[in-house]
């Protein structure tokens, strides 16, 4: 039909945005299709992403076959299509007789796809797409229910995003088609759907994830999430992160905001099932805090508030330091968390090949500083004096 529709094949072609919807056939699959245009490379492309009831299927096509693959959809199976493109809205809808009605208007809506430019004020390309619904971030209030981003909720669209960057990062060149991971002390963050829905339906990877929290009422709320999403490889536990035991193969350890020591006990474990990949971001620490002390650091002793970040940063290099030791190539980077806090390192830690020069060297350097700091961190003892394989 688009052949014979001069206009509508035009529209098309020039499209920036087209929304196809409302269910002809009740029994199709998708419920709504958005077709993108995005610029990949310098080359302008269409990124479309076809709803279904639970979960939303993504591809990129060429320019060229945007009307052959619209015709998939519409009017057949989805009898709704709106198109923009130029500052104009093209309705179509085909009823239930068989008549195809049409609408043209200005639209006030910004859709224009603008190609790369190399200018300071380009706009950041995200990696959880604005217009894309992402289910959780929808619940969370971020993304209204057709994906776009909450004005009062920008800064943590940016965080979250801050956050798969990182995660990113490391698994851009993991080449294995499945990924197993533990989040100790899940509790009701939604970064762990985030983290499922980026590796399957942006890197399409098959990936388990299992979360573990001490609350009975979190587990049963993460669980019916999970289940309302159909993420069906991810479920939750309920469990201590000290003695947690698994058969399975596990890739990543994930720890977010896990009070304290119970971070320790996450990384501890993390390095004994051989886990590639490591990410922590720690919260509330109160164990060096208690233990301090230096009489040449003794300013930096005197006033609570700088004791206690001191604490808080001694306490996360000894970590990174213990799991370069370990045989991680670890760094400490910037991560603000949901919550605006303090806290906003995160930790994050990947299997390498380093030398027994360098991991003796770590290891020395963490005794020198517990030495003078008169201190010994959980994470510390677990290492030295609980392993001793070392």
């Amino acid at each position: 039909m688009f052949e014979t529709d001069e206009e509508l094949s035009e529209a098309l072609k020039a499209a920036d945005r087209i929304i196809i919807s409302n269910k002809a056939d009740k029994t199709y699959k998708y419920r709504k299709v958005e077709i993108h245009a995005i610029y990949l490379k310098g080359k302008r492309i269409y990124q479309v992403s076809c709803y279904t009831d639970k979960q939303v299927f993504q591809e990129n096509i060429g320019c060229e076959v945007v009307c052959k693959h619209v015709e998939e959809h519409f009017p057949v199976k989805l009898c709704q299509m709106n198109i923009f493109a130029a500052g104009r809205e093209y309705s179509y809808k085909m009823t239930s007789k068989g008549r195809l009605l049409k609408n043209i208007r200005k639209s006030n809506i910004i859709t224009r796809c603008e190609p790369e430019t190399n200018t300071h004020n380009r706009k950041k390309k995200y990696i959880l797409q604005e217009g894309v619904v992402v289910p959780p971030l929808v619940d969370m209030g971020i993304f209204t229910k057709d994906g776009r981003v909450v004005k009062s909720m920008y800064d943590k669209y940016k965080q979250i995003n801050r956050f798969v960057e990182l995660v990113d990062d490391v698994l851009k060149d993991e080449s294995r088609p499945e990924i197993n991971i533990i989040d100790f002390g899940c509790g009701k963050s939604y970064l762990t759907f985030i983290i499922y829905y980026y590796m399957t339906e942006i890197l399409h990877k098959k990936v388990n994830v299992v979360g573990l929290d001490l609350k009975e009422d979190v587990i049963a709320h993460c669980n019916e999430a999970a289940r309302k999403y159909g993420y069906d490889n991810l479920h939750f536990e309920m469990g201590d992160i000290n003695g947690y035991h698994t058969d399975m193969r596990v890739d990543m350890v994930v720890t977010l905001h896990a009070c304290d020591t119970a971070t320790d006990y996450a990384l501890y474990n993390a390095v004994l099932w051989n886990a590639k990949y490591i990410l922590s971001v720690p919260c509330c620490q109160h164990e060096v805090n208690g233990q301090i002390s230096s009489e040449t650091l003794a300013p930096m002793m005197k006033y609570g508030i700088i004791k206690e970040r001191m604490s808080a940063l001694a306490t996360d290099a000894v970590r990174g330091e213990l799991l370069e030791y370990r045989g991680y190539r670890t760094n400490l980077l910037e991560f603000v968390d949901m919550t605006h806090s303090p806290k906003n390192i995160l930790i994050r830690a990947v299997k390498a090949n380093i030398s027994a020069e360098k991991r003796n060297k770590a290891l020395n350097e963490v005794k020198n500083m517990c030495d003078e700091l008169h201190i010994e961190p959980t994470l510390y003892k677990l290492f030295i004096q609980g392993d001793k394989e070392i």
